[in-house]
């Protein structure tokens, strides 16, 4: 028995191919969009997924064009709305990340207002949206759902990826409640993880770089959330009738310190930095509720395990390179 239609864009994106992988897995049928169908480097691991003959059909989509995501979402009961640029390095921040993360969002719900068949749309957000806001993030303080992060400080810390996730998540809220469209946000932290796609993601770019020769690591403290288990909330939050609102999706917050430690044990032989970019106090570690995220029934993956999955992912597409004995 089918499970429906349903619409995944940005298909070749990293959490969206897991995504895309699963629902095929729960027979659903999928229209995914993608910049370009005919671009194999970006659609050919997606069409050799199990049920990808039978049940995957890719239209082309851009973020930025009124209407293009239209034929993909007609006839979809569901839309996940993944696609948005993640990226550091950025010379034109509105044209690289704030144009396509806010007007492709508001693109993409519009399409979902004028396709009588959509239900609910899970829409992926980030932690970027919630806890930049200026309060401390100390070891006492638990970030939650009710926090948004101020795009005045992210614009002032010019933290433009940050102030992307949190202008277009805003916008997407306010237009789901003024169309009334039933829509929830999924906002993990840094998503690590095995890869499916040949290129390589900016998170997992991360944890490459630890083992390429990085002679330093960031002081910096980031929750981690395993790729699987934030593919799993998506579809979780589509499919239980009461999920709403935003759930964050954090496994654990660890300074970098930490993440190299664990590398350490796994693959003792490998070249990691040994200290910190800079002499400060380590930036703390800080909590993240898991209440809200467990009504989706999410196990999580413990980092050790998302950590080892990533380095042995990035290791069998030679994005880490063989010499570090690994």
């Amino acid at each position: 028995m089918g499970k429906g239609i349903v619409c995944v864009t940005g298909a070749s994106g990293y959490i969206a191919s897991w995504l895309v992988k699963f629902l095929l897995q729960r027979g659903y049928t999928v229209k995914a969009s993608v910049r370009d169908p005919k671009d194999s480097k970006k659609v050919d691991h997606l069409l050799k997924l199990d049920g990808a003959k039978e049940r995957l059909h890719l239209f082309a989509a851009n973020l930025l064009e009124d209407g293009s995501f239209d034929a993909a979402v007609e006839g979809c009961e569901g839309v996940f709305h993944t696609a948005s640029p993640f990226y550091h390095k950025v010379t034109d921040p509105q044209a690289e990340l704030i144009d396509p993360a806010l007007k492709g969002t508001l693109n993409v719900l519009g399409s979902c207002v004028k396709a009588s068949s959509v239900k609910k749309v899970v829409v992926t957000s980030s932690i970027a949206a919630v806890a930049y806001n200026g309060k401390p993030r100390t070891s006492e303080v638990v970030v939650d759902e009710t926090w948004f992060s101020d795009p005045d400080i992210c614009k002032e810390a010019k933290m433009w990826y940050v102030l992307s996730k949190t202008l277009a998540e805003d916008a997407a809220w306010k237009f789901a409640k003024e169309k009334g469209l039933d829509i929830v946000t999924i906002n993990p932290a840094m998503v690590i993880g095995p890869l499916l796609q040949p290129t390589l993601n900016t998170s997992a770019e991360a944890i490459a770089n630890l083992l390429n020769g990085a002679q330093t690591y960031p002081n910096t403290s980031f929750g981690w959330v395993n790729v699987k288990d934030v593919a799993n909330a998506h579809i979780q939050a589509y499919e239980i009738p009461s999920a709403n609102g935003r759930y964050c999706l954090v496994e654990r917050v660890a300074h970098f310190s930490e993440v190299v430690e664990i590398l350490r044990k796994l693959y003792p032989s490998s070249h990691l930095p040994t200290k910190c970019a800079d002499d400060k106090p380590f930036v703390p570690i800080y909590q993240v509720s898991k209440e809200k995220a467990k009504s989706l029934g999410i196990d999580y993956i413990p980092l050790e395990q998302s950590l080892k999955e990533t380095v042995d992912s990035l290791k069998e597409k030679n994005f880490i390179g063989t010499s570090s004995n690994m």
